[in-house]
Order: C-alpha cells, then sequence, then structure tokens
C-alpha cells in the first residue's frame, strides 16, 4: 500500500439517586434538583431551559488527559441561565459562525423541556455536535432546542474535549491508566454526560429509559463509535446519525491504533518542547490547541474503542438499537473547491489533494470534459468522506442487528445568498441542519413555503423517531425500512419520494477496494 494511498483512505475520515417527586416549577426561574445540587433556569415560550448544567469536574491540573471526574455538590442553587464557554478551540465548526467563548473548563450540558412535573416521562435527544473533533460548541444557536422539544421532547446538548486535550494517546497517559489505555477523553465526556442523563433526567420530566443520542459530521461519527463502545451500552435506546461514521478499513489509517498513536503524541509533545506528561500538564490549554499536531482523532484502546465499529457491527457486538441515518446529495460543495478542475489535470488534482487513487477509482467517476472532472471530484469526495459509510453503517446493522434502520438522502437546497460564505453550496454538508431543528427563522433568508414544509416534515421524522424507534406518524409521506435485498432510502426534499441508494456505482467500488484490503496486516508506522 502505497503512502499516498493511505494519506487518501486516512483523510475519510475527517452516585446519587433523584427522586422521582423532584418537581419541575413553572416559574420564572423554574428550580429543579440534581444529584450535586438544586439549579435554576429560565422558563421561556412554555419551556423550562436551564444551560451551563455541570455533568463532570472541570478537567483542568491533574485532571487534565484523565477520565471525566464527579461535580463537587453545592449546597445553595446554583443559577443555569447562561451557556458556559465552549472547550478549547481554534476557529469555528461552521462558516459564518461566532467564535464562541472558550475554556479549559467546560464540561458543561443545556437542556429544554416541555415538562410541566417530573412525572411526564418524556422521551430525549443527546445531541452531539460536530466540528472535526478540533471545534464545535453544545451552545451554537442552530442546535438550540427550542423548536423540537415543543414536539414533545427533552433536548438535552452535551460537551465534550476537543483536540489534543480531547484525544492524545501518550504512553505515560496510558501507564497511569488502570486501563491501560489513552486517548478518547472527549468520547469518556460523551459517555459522561449519558450517564449524568440516565441519573437526573427524570427530575426534568424525561425518561432515562427513552434516550436518543443524535449528531452530526465528527458528532455522527461519535454516534457510530458509542454505537461500538461497551462502555455506552444501556445509555441510549435509540441513535441518529447525520454525515459521518467510523467504517473504512484501520489497515488505511493505522494511526487509530493505540501504539501508533502514543508515538503521535511523542512526537507532538517534542513539538512543544515537552519530554514528560507533568511537563504537559503545566502547559497552557492556549499553547496545546494552537499546534494541534494531527492529535484530532478517537483511538482504538482497551477502555473506550476496544476494536473498530467494523469490527464491532460486522461480529454482532454493537449497541443494538434504532438507527436513523443518511447523508445529503451535496456534501463536498461545503467542503472542496473545484473551480480550478479541468479534464486534462482531474488525475494529478486528486493525486495531490487526496494521494494516488486505485484506478477503478477514479474510472467510476466519469472525468471526460471540465464540468465532468468538477462534478467527479464533488462526488468522489462525497462518497469518500460520508456515502460509503453511511451505506455500510446501515448495511452492518441490518445484518447483524436485530432494530431497525431508516436511511435518508437529503436533496432540499437551502435559499443560501449569492454574498454568503454559503453560496452555491446546495445541499451540502451542514445543510440539514437548519431543517432538522426547524430554525429556519433564524437566517433571514428567502425561505420558501416548500422549505417549510421540508423543515416540519424533518423535525417531526426525528421526534418521532425518538418517541417510539420508528419516524413515521400521522400526515408525513412514509418512510420505508432500510433492508439489504430493497436498499430503500428517503429522499428528503420537496416532494418526499422513495427510491434506492443514490450512487450505487461508486459505493460500490469504493466497497471492493475497501473488501480487498481489510485482509492485509496493518501498516507499520
Amino acid at each position: 500500500m502505497s503512502t499516498s494511498y493511505s494519506n487518501f483512505f486516512n483523510r475519510a475520515v475527517l452516585l446519587f439517586l433523584i427522586p422521582a417527586t423532584c418537581a419541575v416549577t413553572l416559574a420564572q426561574h423554574p428550580t429543579t434538583s440534581t444529584e450535586s445540587g438544586a439549579i435554576s433556569g429560565v422558563h421561556e415560550d412554555g419551556l423550562n431551559i436551564y444551560n451551563g448544567v455541570p455533568f463532570a469536574a472541570p478537567p483542568i491540573g491533574d485532571l487534565r488527559w484523565r477520565a471525566p471526574a464527579p461535580v463537587t455538590p453545592w449546597k445553595s442553587t446554583r443559577k443555569a441561565n447562561a451557556f458556559a464557554p465552549a472547550c478549547m478551540q481554534e476557529g469555528v465548526s461552521m462558516p459564518g459562525e461566532t467564535p464562541p467563548a472558550v475554556s479549559e473548563d467546560c464540561l458543561y450540558l443545556n437542556i429544554w423541556t416541555p415538562a410541566k412535573s417530573a412525572r411526564e416521562h418524556l422521551p430525549v435527544i443527546v445531541w452531539i455536535y460536530g466540528g472535526g473533533y478540533i471545534n464545535g460548541s453544545s451552545s451554537m444557536p442552530l442546535y438550540w432546542g427550542d423548536r423540537l422539544a415543543h414536539k414533545g421532547l427533552i433536548v438535552v446538548t452535551i460537551a465534550y474535549r476537543l483536540g489534543p486535550l480531547g484525544f492524545l494517546a501518550y504512553p505515560e497517559l496510558t501507564r497511569e491508566s488502570p486501563h491501560h489505555s489513552s486517548g478518547n477523553y472527549g468520547l469518556m465526556d460523551q459517555i459522561a454526560a449519558l450517564e449524568w442523563v440516565q441519573r437526573n433526567i427524570a427530575a426534568f420530566g424525561g425518561d432515562s429509559k427513552n434516550v436518543t443520542i443524535a449528531g452530526q459530521s465528527s458528532g455522527s461519527i461519535s454516534v457510530s463509535i458509542l454505537m461500538a463502545s461497551p462502555r455506552a451500552k444501556g445509555l441510549f435506546q435509540r441513535a441518529i446519525g447525520e454525515s459521518g461514521g467510523l467504517f473504512e478499513p484501520l489497515q488505511l489509517a493505522p494511526k487509530y491504533l493505540l501504539a501508533n498513536a502514543e508515538q503521535d503524541g511523542v512526537k507532538y509533545a517534542a513539538s512543544l518542547g515537552a519530554t514528560s506528561l507533568q511537563q504537559l500538564r503545566q502547559l497552557p490549554a492556549s499553547q496545546l490547541i494552537g499546534n494541534a499536531g494531527g492529535i484530532v482523532h478517537p483511538v482504538i484502546e482497551p477502555y473506550v474503542l476496544p476494536v473498530s465499529p467494523y469490527e464491532a457491527f460486522s461480529s454482532g457486538q454493537q449497541n443494538d438499537v434504532p438507527l436513523l441515518i443518511g447523508s445529503n446529495t451535496e456534501e463536498a460543495r461545503a467542503l472542496t473547491d473545484v473551480s480550478h478542475v479541468t479534464a486534462a489535470t482531474f488525475a494529478s488534482d486528486i493525486e495531490h489533494s487526496v494521494g494516488q487513487l486505485p484506478p477503478a477509482l477514479l474510472a467510476a467517476y466519469p472525468h471526460a470534459t471540465d464540468e465532468e472532472s468538477r462534478q467527479a471530484q464533488l462526488s468522489l469526495e462525497r462518497d469518500l468522506r460520508f456515502g460509503w459509510d453511511m451505506w455500510a453503517w446501515a448495511r452492518l446493522q441490518v445484518g447483524t442487528g436485530k432494530s431497525s434502520v431508516y436511511y435518508y438522502s437529503f436533496r432540499q437546497q437551502p435559499p443560501f445568498p449569492a454574498d454568503s460564505v454559503y453560496a452555491g453550496w446546495g445541499a451540502s454538508h451542514f445543510a440539514e441542519l437548519w431543517y432538522v431543528f426547524d430554525h429556519l427563522d433564524q437566517e433571514p433568508w428567502h425561505w420558501t413555503a416548500a422549505d417549510r414544509r421540508v423543515a416540519e416534515e424533518m423535525s417531526s421524522y426525528w421526534a418521532n423517531f425518538a418517541k417510539s424507534g420508528n419516524p413515521n406518524g400521522h400526515g408525513l409521506p412514509q418512510w420505508p425500512e432500510f433492508a439489504n435485498a430493497e436498499s430503500k432510502v428517503l429522499s428528503i426534499g420537496d416532494p418526499v419520494t422513495v427510491g434506492g441508494v443514490a450512487n450505487i456505482h461508486g459505493l460500490s467500488v469504493f466497497d471492493a477496494v475497501y473488501t480487498g484490503v481489510r485482509g492485509k496486516p496493518f501498516a507499520a508506522k
């Protein structure tokens, strides 16, 4: 396997119980109890909203690069009426987003609940933000749970550590760990937040036995990992993944293996002038984030992720829950500039961008003309980064699981203004989020009646799925279950239609390439 070929595939993946009688009050500043103490939020538009609720101790000082620790209890009522800073990061997870305030003290969550008492036992959606494990925020307005909560749900958005603070593997960390592992601290944060929900959500009117995890991009990759992780067993009953999974052969991405990730961690520490874990823990957090050194990905290690998601699913070891997944028809338009691509330079441009490809993959995306070449690169990167993973995830769950799968393809094109950073993106990466959260009115764009129908339908499908594991409901076009024999996919746009898997030829070529390398030894670094 050539180095450039491997580089191509590497880029593919970008306790206390709460009494059941705890009351959720409806005052202007509603108050409820958690295991650590009472909190007060705000009451707006029929919802009780609690922002900045701690679910773990600040991961600072000696707690840096450790599993999340319990929150220190408090005695007086704690205000939960303002978002906490986001975890340390650089840049933003979506173009046009206002950069959030950041801090290493960031393990907080936010709750939107329509419950009028703790006896309602409402279904819960726990949202995991995307951002390539480099950035992202649980407080971004697009993710606010107000509109979904009005459909009879509790929405929780959670934070988790990012970049080197969230994913550093290092020999000393492995040695000090009782689990003989390191890395995946950001995933441990996600699990800790889900454990907090299990112990506390009843006080907010939620049902701890009806929790749906949901995420987009790297948040969706996290969903695929949580389904594969024995540490997350029993913490959720349904799963939603939007445009992201971790199913490629590890032979083509050996950096995910613990031993290799540790070597990368040593090189990263050396780049900072640190030769020990003690020195690393003494460095300012801003210095660690400002030089990420590629330490921005999960690790296959004994504690959180003992085997890859592909291995877990293919052997039937996954947390078997109903699954709703899909991707967008023009994902790559948000991520790839193809304005310079021509037929004459297509192959060399691809090799320069992502490494040398097998001839069969190039041939699967026709590029005889300049226009064909531009579309070919967009289609190839769409299927490489997202399309194949979602197809593989659906087939694996159907093949070894007992729970249902619902598969979508999002094709609606938001009215992105021509003078905006989103110009020309169409149904790109991110585009479905305004519709899922029914937040069209957050942007002063020229939304049409068709856009509003799609937002109502899509948010209703998501809400119905969280309630019952089935997205179908009164007034909605029928969404059939996905089965490997029939491969029925819901195409979400105006109108909603049902068809087969898009670009099945290109995906099948990817599948053949991946199958051909799975039996080969892992590449040494």
